[in-house]
């Protein structure tokens, strides 16, 4: 009898449920955050520009490519160039010839005069026209080597390095010195937020955010957090503009949207673990110390748990399975 009562009594004791740790509820002072829309901006955009004009001969970059400082991006070629250089060349032969002439006209002279029979007048006269022959071919070779240079401005160079965000210009295009070919998003990312006038004096530099998953993602992990580096000055149509800063855009499309969580003041609120709210057929639900099962409303997931916003009260004690 005492063995089968043992027996009975090890089977009850079995049985019977068995809880985690009590879990007080109580009211706690949280940080009211509001879920926003930022856009993912570059922190400067330049512009690649031509130097000369003349007809786009090749493009060699599209949107979305990464570049460096001083990589070619296109070419122009101005067709004049080729012309000017054989006429230039031109000029540059008869110029030697006229000083050849003046040279050998300077060497009879001063013959001449060393021997008595030419004049002092004479001399100078062949050595100033040795020397205008002279500049006048070194004139013309500067002029030969500044053409030469428009040739090679024809290149189009990265003035920063970062993304092509759009090239404005096609094969053929004809340009103007200084017309932009393409515009480009240069150094880092960073998430641009608007927010609604009233939340303005709760923004401020410094201030931490939380950042969701890329883009409109849902279930994926998000960015974590980030910081707010700038809070612009000027209302945009009654909405406040700020920068936020954060680890892992720099795959990120320019103008792409992800959700971010900012501060906006404080309020009392029931944080509850995650481990002690059950779910049946779409309901959750929590179990009080007296094993009474009570279903509850639940707000947004925070990091110290999850939001109680009906069902319960400061001082119920719960307990987990």
């Amino acid at each position: 009898m005492a063995v089968l009562t043992a027996m009975l009594t090890a089977g009850l004791l079995t049985a019977m449920p068995t809880y985690a740790a009590e879990f007080q509820v109580e009211s706690r002072e949280v940080v009211d955050r509001k879920m926003v829309f930022a856009t993912v901006e570059s922190v400067d955009n330049t512009q690649a520009r031509s130097r000369i004009g003349g007809t786009i001969a090749k493009l060699v970059v599209r949107e979305g490519d990464a570049v460096t400082t001083g990589q070619h991006l296109a070419l122009v070629v101005d067709p004049k160039l080729t012309p000017r250089l054989n006429a230039i060349d031109a000029r540059i032969k008869a110029a030697v010839a006229q000083r050849q002439l003046a040279e050998i006209e300077l060497k009879r002279a001063e013959d001449l005069l060393q021997k008595g029979v030419g004049t002092k007048a004479r001399a100078d006269q062949t050595r100033a026209a040795y020397e205008a022959a002279n500049n006048e071919a070194a004139a013309l070779r500067a002029e030969r080597a500044v053409i030469e240079q428009q040739g090679v401005e024809g290149a189009v160079l990265a003035p920063e390095t970062g993304r092509i965000l759009k090239t404005l210009v096609t094969t053929g295009t004809v340009v103007q010195p200084g017309e932009p070919i393409a515009e480009i998003a240069v150094g880092r990312y960073v998430l641009r937020m608007m927010l609604p006038e009233r939340h303005a004096r709760f923004l401020k530099a410094g201030e931490k955010v939380l950042i969701g998953p890329r883009g409109l993602g849902v279930g994926e992990q998000g960015l974590g957090e980030g910081e707010v580096v700038l809070v612009y000055p000027q209302l945009d149509h009654g909405r406040v503009v700020a920068d936020v800063s954060a680890q892992g855009l720099g795959d990120f499309f320019v103008g792409e949207r992800t959700r971010v969580w900012v501060a906006a003041g404080k309020r009392q609120a029931i944080l509850v673990p995650p481990d002690y709210i059950t779910y049946r057929f779409g309901v959750a639900l929590v179990r009080l110390k007296d094993d009474a099962e009570v279903v509850v409303q639940l707000g947004q997931a925070m990091p110290d748990g999850v939001e109680v916003l009906s069902g319960l009260k400061a001082g119920d004690i719960l307990v987990a399975p």
